[in-house]
């Protein structure tokens, strides 16, 4: 399946896995992935190159010997483990598509996201934290007549679902070539999802797409070859992918992971990468800031899942370079140096270079203002079409760009004074993201209510997450909302509150 006109790409080293197979022929008995020390369900995994090039190997090896074949769209939903950069590669080598999820999707929004794709397989885990994600995958599957094949990580698997913690033990099986003939960077490697005002919108990528992001990131940051790089967040969106693995092959690094946060780990796996860089949400750069943990890093990349937020962001001070990364949605990212005001920059309009200022660096995006005064975007790493391909012409949402290639974001923004730049001020109706993860707000309080006439659920403003949901229900919503796999976030919400006759 090819997506773009892939005109300039013609290499095996212009797709991900020719990035890493780079990378571990340079360098294969150096540590490439690394687990935090507090992991739960098992002892933390440490793998160099060679190890993790074998683990990817195995993946892709028993993909194919469940008989996918090329293309074949395969569903992931892992936490910030290894686990997770071993299964997204192991797909891609075996010539198939990743689709990462985010880990706190629940059955419903997968069913409602993979319903058009048709995936053929889903790759998961026994549990993450208290939940069981490997029940939860089975349910899925259930839904979704394409999916033939349940493949998780972890032990006391359920019947029926293909192991897959032994391809980190043993020699990966007979791979079939995957490999394309023609410009094998114009075939599309991901989907994520953007989420509209109108449901899940699948934004495909090939290769030369994805570079294109982890470049205007790469190159803006300026993160030199080798860097040890430590992210909290999960490659599970386009910014996530642009921020945590897109950086670690372009650098050729090491990547150490930091799933759920917890101080003592955290500060552990600080100490571990002395010197090198950190990936974090935007607004909990300050607050970090604050407990000294980040005085031993040379760069921070600041990810802003919530742009509007970047123009209210108090002065950066400490020694580290900082890179803010703004993500329109999955639609697209532009990174951003700070400078000496200690400021997030603004966005720049018309055509963007990496690094910014650079005339001849690459050109990684083109930004317009539009008449209704939202932000446009279009560009290399912008997605060009719907997908799957004709689904533009059924009542399910898609992506449409305009005629001239832009798309529209939604995000609301304002001229600077010098007219050559926009600040994000706000998003688009009718949408609520808590923490980076963005919902339909009125559908999401219509599916409350079915359960507990009586709910409430609205968005209020929060310092860390810009926003959280807040629910006033009956004593046991909560715990109803939880058994019938709403997103924690959801349920989380009327945790603990009760109804004025209760009480």
């Amino acid at each position: 399946m090819i997506l773009g006109d892939g005109a300039s790409v013609d290499t095996d080293l212009d797709t991900l896995d020719g990035l890493f197979r780079r990378a571990g022929v340079r360098r294969p008995d150096v540590l490439a992935l690394c687990d935090a020390p507090n992991r739960a369900d098992r002892a933390p995994r440490r793998l160099t190159f060679a190890e993790a090039d074998r683990a990817i190997s195995g993946v892709a090896a028993r993909l194919r010997g469940l008989g996918l074949m090329n293309d074949s769209i395969v569903a992931i939903q892992l936490g910030n483990t290894v686990e997770s950069i071993i299964a997204l590669l192991g797909v891609l080598r075996a010539g198939m598509i990743a689709v990462p999820l985010p880990v706190l999707w629940r059955q419903q929004e997968m069913v409602n996201a993979l319903l058009p794709l048709g995936p053929k397989a889903v790759i998961t885990t026994g549990r993450i934290g208290a939940y069981a994600h490997v029940e939860i995958a089975m349910h899925v599957a259930a839904e979704l007549f394409p999916v033939r094949h349940v493949c998780s990580f972890g032990s006391d698997l359920p019947d029926g679902v293909v192991p897959l913690d032994d391809v980190f033990e043993s020699a990966p099986g007979e791979l079939v070539d995957a490999s394309r003939i023609e410009h094998p960077a114009a075939h599309v490697a991901v989907i994520t999802f953007e989420v509209g005002s109108q449901g899940y919108a699948a934004l495909a990528r090939n290769h030369a797409e994805l570079i294109a992001g982890g470049l205007a990131v790469f190159l803006e940051s300026g993160l030199p070859s080798d860097v040890a790089l430590l992210s909290t967040i999960p490659a599970s969106t386009f910014g996530g992918l642009c921020a945590t693995l897109m950086p670690w092959l372009l650098s050729g690094g090491t990547l150490h992971l930091h799933h759920g946060f917890d101080e003592e780990a955290f500060a552990a796996q600080c100490a571990a990468v002395d010197g090198g860089a950190l990936v974090v949400p935007g607004p909990v750069l300050t607050p970090l800031a604050e407990t000294g943990e980040l005085e031993g890093f040379w760069h921070v990349l600041s990810l802003w899942r919530t742009p509007e937020r970047m123009a209210t962001a108090t002065p950066w001070e400490g020694a580290a370079a900082v890179t803010d990364i703004a993500c329109f949605g999955d639609i697209a990212v532009c990174a951003g140096r700070r400078g000496d005001d200690g400021m997030p920059a603004a966005i720049p309009l018309g055509v963007v270079h990496a690094p910014r200022g650079a005339g001849r660096g690459p050109t990684v995006l083109e930004t317009m203002r539009t008449k209704a005064g939202t932000l446009a975007v279009r560009g290399t790493m912008v997605p060009k079409a719907a997908f799957p391909p004709g689904i533009e012409g059924s009542g399910s949402a898609f992506f449409a760009p305009e005629e001239d290639g832009f798309v529209r974001t939604g995000f609301i923004c304002r001229p600077t004074e010098d007219g050559e730049s926009v600040v994000i001020t706000g998003t688009a109706d009718g949408l609520a993201s808590v923490g980076g993860y963005s919902f339909r707000a009125a559908e999401i309080e219509a599916r409350v209510v079915k359960v507990d006439a009586q709910a409430t659920l609205t968005t209020v403003p929060d310092a860390l997450l810009g926003q959280r949901l807040a629910g006033h229900g009956r004593d046991r919503t909560s715990a109803f909302l939880q058994a019938l796999g709403f997103n924690p976030l959801v349920s989380g919400a009327f945790r603990r509150r009760k109804t004025a006759d209760a009480a």
